[in-house]
């Protein structure tokens, strides 16, 4: 099969990141024809190349255009329209998981917990729930935790104009204020379209994180200080598999991911972030379409746990592809 690995500038940029010639390898293992193409900045280059080179299947890894996350959907938006095959989630499915604001909307109306919040924008309120403090401010569509740092949990009205005003400013856009889940946090690796199988669930360690930080995983937790996988936040946490959840919490879990995913429209495959209170509630605040596929990430390791091998993972992403345009 010929494939296409279509990916945003930033994955070949210094440090590069790996997942790209780690696909490649997997991907060419199983027999495959397989070259890269950039997103960039314009569109027609992308469109000519694709035309030319007539792939069987695209591998969606674009997560922006022009730098922008917003418009992550809009390439698959594209890929539709030149009616070529990918991986991953549709346009309307990378629209409602990577605006927060919608993503947090569709889940309560599933009657799938989610923070209560509100969206504020140069002063209009947009939305308001009841809520209240400690508050987290977060941009509503950013990944990769950008924009999340410790100043984004604040205690009360002062912090919060302030940090609104200061986000407003850097993102032009609106605001996103939920209330801070204080538990703790879970990832959970679905895979499938008509049949959902789910991964075992992988945990954010915030054991040796400072002591006298709200435990999140902000930009600095999960990149490290500018990126460089340095910083106490970065040092601080990391990524196992619990070995205390009992078995039906952990079913709960894998049910409430299940059913975001299906909530969201998403496809092929996903990761679910959860957040769990003392109480045992279990709340949804984040899903990732199309998540990162690093052979370190939390996805390819709890996908390998449950006996899926990476390149047998990645394989399997296109096996649903595919499949999904044979019906």
């Amino acid at each position: 099969m010929k494939i296409t690995l279509l990916h945003t500038q930033d994955a070949l940029e210094p440090p590069a990141d790996p997942v790209l010639g780690q696909l490649e390898e997997a991907l060419k293992s199983s027999g495959n024809d397989v070259s890269r193409l950039v997103v960039a900045n314009e569109v027609e280059p992308i469109m000519r190349e694709l035309l030319s080179s007539k792939p069987d299947l695209v591998f969606n890894l674009a997560e922006s255009f022009q730098g922008k996350s917003a418009l992550e959907s809009n390439i698959a938006a594209l890929l539709n329209l030149l009616n070529l095959r990918y991986t991953g989630s549709s346009p309307s499915g990378l629209m409602l998981a990577g605006d927060k604001v919608l993503t947090k909307k569709v889940l309560s109306f599933h009657g799938i917990l989610t923070a209560k919040f509100a969206t504020v924008f140069r002063g209009t309120v947009d939305w308001a729930g009841d809520i209240k403090f400690p508050l987290l401010v977060k941009p509503p569509q950013e990944d990769a935790s950008l924009g999340i740092t410790q100043k984004s949990i604040v205690n009360d009205v002062q912090e919060l104009l302030n940090v609104m005003g200061t986000m407003q400013e850097e993102f032009k856009s609106a605001v996103l204020v939920e209330e801070f889940i204080d538990g703790r946090e879970f990832y959970v690796g679905v895979l499938g379209n008509s049949e959902i199988t789910t991964f075992p669930i992988v945990e954010m360690d915030f054991s040796k994180y400072p002591k006298d930080l709200p435990k999140i995983a902000s930009y600095d937790a999960k990149w490290g200080v500018d990126g460089e996988g340095t910083g106490a936040e970065f040092e601080g946490t990391q990524s196992i598999f619990p070995t205390d959840v009992p078995e039906a919490l952990e079913q709960k879990m894998q049910a409430v991911a299940k059913d975001a995913f299906q909530a969201l429209r998403l496809r092929d495959y996903a990761r679910i972030d959860l957040r769990v209170t003392a109480q045992e509630e279990i709340y949804v605040i984040e899903a990732n379409p199309n998540c990162y596929l690093e052979r370190e990430s939390e996805f390819a390791r709890s996908a390998q746990k449950s006996g899926i091998e990476y390149p047998d993972l990645i394989a399997k992403i296109v096996e649903l592809a595919v499949g999904r345009y044979s019906r």
